[in-house]
């Protein structure tokens, strides 16, 4: 026992009640009433508003030094191009005229989804790079130089995937 809780014990000593006192009855008497349940109105589902899509021509590069600049496998928000990349990485460079940096709708790091130019290259793709300054409304898809994939295409839809908010899981 602890010398604070001698203490206390000495100081007020507990109280014994005589067993024939009557104590005051815990019984409660309940009726039943009516309990109004809210309800709400279910909330119509939300579905995006059609994002803007933009006609661009497209082209395909890989990284070499004769097709970029002196450094091919460093892009131009310094991510870098593994040496063994494929077209499944689905990165892109997109004309500087569309990129905010320079009054455009597209950022770096962006999702846009390219369709138009064939069931293979078709799909989304990350903006990493940019493109030389004397083209205008142009893509260029990321491919490996191993990959015998070449072309212009013109009319390709290119349109902002609208970011979804993190699913959370428990790890």
């Amino acid at each position: 026992m602890s010398i604070a809780l001698l203490v206390l014990t000495f100081l007020f000593p507990p109280q014994v009640f005589p067993t024939a006192a009557a104590l005051p009855s815990t019984v409660a008497h309940l009726s039943p009433r009516q309990v109004a349940l809210f309800v709400p109105k279910p909330v119509p589902a939300h579905h995006p508003s059609t994002l803007p899509s933009y006609q661009v021509t497209a082209t395909v590069y890989s990284a070499q030094a004769r097709q970029t600049d002196s450094e091919p496998h460093i892009t131009a928000d310094n991510s870098r191009i593994s040496r063994h990349h494929s077209s499944k990485h689905r990165w892109m460079a997109l004309s500087r005229d569309m990129l905010k940096d320079w009054g455009g709708k597209f950022s770096y790091g962006d999702s846009v989804r390219v369709q138009g130019i064939s069931a293979e290259l078709d799909g989304t793709y990350i903006i990493h790079d940019t493109m030389n300054r004397r083209l205008h409304r142009t893509i260029d898809l990321l491919v490996g130089q191993h990959e015998q994939i070449y072309g212009k295409w013109d009319k390709v839809r290119i349109s902002k995937v609208e970011e979804a908010e993190p699913t959370w899981q428990a790890s």
